[in-house]
């Protein structure tokens, strides 16, 4: 069961913000993915964002703590720190989480897992909603060629993962503890037996996520691979439920990769932003680097400034009157988002006959 509806979208659940938006308010967003760093300690070979080098960019600690007092007082309900490098080399990482928290969003991390010690989880785990490690190898071997490190990077990660469980029940926590793994040609045989070690480790959940090909990434992973194919493994992975554990295949998303996209127009970017290590706010994270695509910088100018300015307002125009949906990312972050929102917006025939 996919409890935490992860193959699908929760604006459902937000009804003011979107009737707000279909009002045609300008609203603020509700959910912002932050880049505290740009650097990365892997090199994994199906990195959309490769094309940026990993340059060693880190977000001014003052600068982001003030970033994130004003996001919550515009209304956002929730951050994720991830983004183009590896969140946790960012110095003042876990006293951000716990600030962030403290400001009233809920707060999630998505990681490689390596750097997760006990000091950090005793310090973070009580602020996060989530903590999720990208892990997409069920062996060293198979890790080490994936995310291009040491073989031994596997098993410590699956130890911090233990600890981080461990931590979890000894303080009675609600943090939810997950993995997610980007399905490939060259990991498939490795999936069940990842499934195996996570459920014995005490781990929430599994998920199980569709490659799509970004338009700047150097790596090309998609030629041959054929989710139609791999769908057998949704049944061969239920055997792994069990208790709270559970393996989230996504099957739908998998199969809309391919398929003409149901909506002309990406009504979704007003529900979010992105925050890259160098301080720009991006509409999209498929066009990181794209200035068409840049409401502005939190060094130069405040959150609402950005927001409310003639650049946003400019990108806003461009994605109504010109932009083309067939430049998009396949299974793109908004993908649900805009399908939900194209059919508020163009509702079929019949809709009164609740």
């Amino acid at each position: 069961m996919d409890r935490f509806r992860i193959d699908s979208h929760k604006l459902i659940y937000h009804p003011r913000r979107v009737s707000d938006w279909a009002a045609g308010k300008d609203i603020y967003p509700l959910y912002v993915e932050i880049s505290p760093y740009g650097g990365c300690n892997h090199r994994c070979i199906f990195c959309a964002l490769d094309y940026l080098e990993y340059k060693p960019q880190i977000l001014d600690t003052k600068v982001l703590k003030r970033f994130l007092r004003d996001i919550a007082g515009k209304g956002t309900k929730s951050i994720m720190f991830a983004g183009e490098g590896e969140p946790l080399l960012h110095g003042d990482i876990a006293e951000l989480i716990v600030f962030a928290k403290g400001q009233g969003l809920d707060t999630a991390v998505t990681t490689n897992g390596v750097l997760l010690s006990g000091g950090f989880l005793r310090k973070t785990l009580r602020s996060l909603s989530w903590l999720r490690i990208s892990l997409n190898a069920g062996t060293a071997g198979g890790y080490s060629f994936i995310h291009k490190t040491r073989p031994e990077d596997f098993r410590r990660v699956i130890e911090n993962i233990r600890q981080a469980v461990k931590i979890k029940k000894k303080e009675k926590l609600s943090c939810a503890i997950g993995v997610q793994f980007l399905l490939l040609n060259e990991n498939q045989k490795e999936v069940g037996r990842l499934a195996g070690i996570l459920r014995s480790a005490g781990a929430d959940y599994l998920i199980i996520k569709p490659y799509s090909q970004h338009a700047s990434s150097r790596n090309r992973l998609g030629r041959g691979l054929h989710y139609d194919r791999l769908m057998y493994l949704e049944e061969r992975l239920k055997r792994y439920n069990r208790g709270r554990f559970n393996v989230v295949f996504r099957k739908q998303t998998m199969l809309n990769i391919g398929d003409k996209k149901p909506y002309e127009k990406c009504f979704g970017l007003p529900f979010w932003t992105y925050l890259t290590s160098w301080g720009d706010l991006y509409a999209c994270s498929a066009f990181l680097g794209d200035k068409r695509f840049c409401y502005g910088n939190i060094y130069r100018e405040s959150f609402e400034k950005a927001w409310k300015g003639k650049r946003r307002k400019r990108i806003m125009r461009m994605m109504e009157e010109g932009w083309d949906i067939g430049n998009c990312r396949e299974a793109c972050r908004l993908d649900a988002i805009n399908r939900y929102l194209w059919e508020l917006k163009n509702p079929p025939a019949h809709v009164n006959f609740i």
